[in-house]
């Protein structure tokens, strides 16, 4: 039998996330909570791992406290078998200067890939929403014997300047330009209505990998990004090719969200992306057992309903709602509830996200929102009713979502 190709992992966590403020302002984005449970970089983690790919370093910069404990904590595997999740703060290695991009990253840390020798290194974002099994990317980057395989969905070329577009030669496969939001992108062979965007996950083989961030270091010019730099290196190379997201299978899941990709990078696509998960029919299913998420729990009681009066009944519809939350005679709709949130009598909760720790007075209303760790909404308090009111005093998306920085106390 062939030898399994030795795999090694590397996750780029170091982003700021600017765009998510205030939910970035005391953490760093792949830590930011989601989906109730989740921190967002359980999703790439998760996936590496139902893969069998456990030898994983993550690279961290800003803000880096919450989410190195988090892996810390959750992501410890056994190390009988060489297995390891480990945050990698920046060191300072080759000079005096942080990261100064993805690429510099990876090449501040190349002692990691020299001391593991793997045959290939997958290198993934740590902050998009969605499940895929790695393993067929690899197979195809073996097979193919290119540098570099970037993964990509298929999008209507309509988007095609919203996104870093990946054109082929004849075969659909062999890259032949990497463009940055184009304007002017060509269609795919046989499907002119569609594009290739780039979803931020590489597999490389290791020689590839270490000479071209090695040349990208010595260019003065260069911004030192995966994506900007090291893939149209590679591409000019003739040496780069595309792996079809739309062809990859995950055990378990549905029609409805099979190949579902979302980057929650700005605060309306982060509340677009929990809105898909509470239909009935989700358009990303998180109660997918064949291909789990996996993250850390409290060990908290269930959540608890109170009051069943006419106009005082504690419940939940179309949402998703934590362990160790009560709701007390309040309502909520359409919403996502993360542990540990009370939610008391006559208040209201609809279309929102609220993390761990949140209390939602009596009376109060919070409609589009997002609520952020610890806040308290003082009972008769409203968010999401009167958006100019809420603009002087929180952050008000382009959508029209209001968000509440952490620890906030929020009064009628």
């Amino acid at each position: 039998m062939a030898r399994e190709p030795h795999v090694f992992a590397i996750v780029l966590a170091g982003g700021e996330g600017k765009r998510l403020a205030p939910l970035t302002q005391d953490r760093a984005k792949p830590a930011v909570p989601f989906g109730g449970s989740y921190r967002l970089i359980d999703f790439a983690l998760s996936n590496l791992v139902n893969a069998d790919y456990r030898r994983i370093v993550v690279l961290t910069q800003y803000k880096s406290h919450s989410l190195d404990r988090h892996i810390t904590v959750t992501w410890r595997l056994s190390p009988l078998l060489g297995s390891y999740v480990t945050p990698v703060p920046a060191q300072m290695r080759r000079g005096p200067h942080w990261f100064s991009g993805s690429a510099d990253a990876i090449y501040q840390n190349l002692n990691l890939v020299n001391d593991e020798r793997p045959d290939h290194v997958i290198v993934f974002g740590a902050d998009h929403i969605y499940r895929m099994d790695p393993r067929q990317m690899i197979e195809q980057h073996v097979e193919s014997g290119a540098a570099v395989t970037v993964a990509a969905l298929r999008a209507p070329i309509s988007q095609a300047d919203q996104f870093g577009v990946i054109e082929t030669a004849a075969d659909g496969q062999t890259i032949t330009e990497f463009k940055e939001k184009p304007t002017d992108a060509k269609g795919l062979p046989g499907s002119p209505d569609e594009i290739f965007a780039s979803m931020g996950n590489y597999v490389f083989s290791t020689d590839a990998l270490i000479d071209a961030v090695t040349a990208d270091a010595e260019a003065a010019s260069s911004s030192h990004d995966m994506g900007g730099n090291i893939i149209p290196m590679l591409v000019r190379d003739g040496a780069a090719q595309v792996y079809d997201f739309s062809k990859n299978e995950v055990p378990g899941a549905t029609d409805r969200d099979r190949g579902y990709w979302r980057d929650v990078g700005t605060l309306d696509a982060f509340h677009e992306a929990h809105m898909d998960l509470i239909s009935v029919d989700p358009v990303f299913n998180l109660y997918n057992f064949d291909w789990p998420i996996y993250t850390w729990l409290e060990p908290l009681p269930p959540a608890k309903f109170v009051f069943d009066d006419a106009n005082r009944r504690g419940h939940a519809l179309d949402s998703m709602v934590g362990a160790g939350v009560v709701v007390s005679g309040g309502e909520i709709r359409r919403s996502v509830i993360a542990s540990s949130v009370h939610v008391h009598s006559y208040a209201s909760v609809e279309e929102s996200v609220v993390f761990p720790g949140a209390e939602i007075g009596r009376g109060a209303v919070v409609k589009r929102a997002i609520v952020d760790k610890n806040v308290r909404i003082a009972p008769g308090a409203q968010v999401g009713v009167d958006l100019d009111r809420d603009r002087e005093r929180f952050t008000v998306s382009n959508g029209g979502i209001v968000v509440i920085g952490k620890g906030a106390v929020v009064e009628p």
